[in-house]
């Protein structure tokens, strides 16, 4: 059986696997970010364990993507996104962030009580 340390890393997985792929390709231009980083927050935040979801959007990069493309959004992936979860198994807590490394939207554990 795991620990419940191990457990709330676990649960933190799969909250960002959740995050993630549920909005990876959703439309997202600078006017619609903010509310979209909302949904993501309060969407993953109604999963078991999760005591709660901070999303960032880097709106320097999202704006970038936009003056290549030509339309007024492009599709969110992680690259137009910072995010910390924090989850609480049985009083271990696990803190998660994902964030650009080298050109790559990088989840790690950060943090693990």
């Amino acid at each position: 059986m795991p620990t419940d340390p191990e457990q709330a890393c676990f649960e933190a997985g799969i909250k960002f696997g959740s995050l993630y792929h549920q909005f990876a390709g959703t439309p997202v231009s600078p006017d619609s970010a903010d509310s979209l980083a909302q949904a993501m927050e309060e969407a993953i935040e109604n999963q078991p364990y999760c005591e709660s979801v901070t999303v960032e959007i880097r709106e320097a990069e999202l704006e970038a993507a936009i003056a290549e493309g030509s339309a007024d959004y492009t599709e969110f992936t992680g690259r137009f996104a910072e995010v910390e979860i924090r989850v609480d198994y049985e009083g271990s807590r696990a803190v998660a962030r994902m964030e650009m490394d080298d050109g790559y939207p990088l989840m790690r554990l950060v943090d693990v009580e």
